[in-house]
């Protein structure tokens, strides 16, 4: 038995909103379901195999996100992370885009890939990784 990664869920406060945030990194929507009663809304973005669920509800509760090593040290999924080629030109990219703020650097992690983190529209910790680890 093998398994694969399918998805990652994301509760937003915005569907609209933080598909586009998605788009930006590729993914394209392939699924929208809207509840009958209006009360929540499904998206499938999808980005080669993998897709990213955002569920929208009418009553949502925005979560307070702390700083990283905070976050990090909180039970549960922390973040998702994007692979690129070259990470120095995707940051400069994402601050010329107004996607990742100026003051974001490079850092190189303690196991040995370089990385930075920027946030989705509701605060959610996004890291952009290049790993030349060859695992």
């Amino acid at each position: 038995m093998e398994f694969y990664i399918h998805h990652v869920c994301i509760s937003v406060s915005d569907i609209e909103k933080s598909t586009q945030f998605y788009r930006y990194f590729g993914f394209k929507e392939v699924a929208d379901y809207t509840a009958e009663d209006g009360s929540f809304r499904i998206k499938h973005l999808k980005l080669g195999d993998f897709i990213i669920e955002l569920f929208w509800f009418s009553d949502h509760t925005p979560a307070v996100r702390k700083d990283l090593w905070d976050d990090l040290k909180t039970g549960g999924y922390r973040h998702i992370a994007f692979k690129v080629e070259d990470i120095h030109k995707t940051l400069e990219k994402l601050k010329k885009d107004k996607v990742a703020d100026t003051k974001t650097q490079v850092s190189i992690g303690r196991t040995g890939i370089l990385y930075f983190f920027i946030r989705d529209p509701d605060g959610n910790f996004v890291e952009i990784v290049q790993d030349n680890r060859n695992l």
